[in-house]
């Protein structure tokens, strides 16, 4: 079976943090007003929307500038970028 998916798998704290408060995938997913699925997704290591990630976070009781925390950024950004951008994609024209 092949994955060719362009998701983005990071390792983040979000199951760990969510023990640690006793907290089940559905009760996490109704505080933050995600989608279970969103929580299985993001637990697994699947990237999420910066939005996602701030429900998240409040939902665990943390602040936003905690996001580096739970979800530490990735060190090759610029390639994740890169790799998402679809080459069929018309780039807006520059200005001389």
């Amino acid at each position: 079976m092949e994955n060719n998916r362009s998701t983005t798998i990071r390792k983040n704290r979000v199951r760990e943090l969510r023990e640690n408060r006793l907290m089940t995938q559905a009760q996490l997913a109704r505080k933050a007003k995600v989608a279970l699925r969103t929580i299985h997704s993001v637990e697994k290591g699947m990237n999420c929307r910066m939005d996602t990630k701030r429900k998240i976070l409040l939902a665990l009781g943390l602040r936003f500038e905690d996001k580096d925390h739970v979800f530490p950024p990735s060190s090759s950004y610029a390639d994740d970028f890169a790799s998402e951008r679809s080459p069929s994609s018309p780039s807006s024209p520059s200005s001389p």
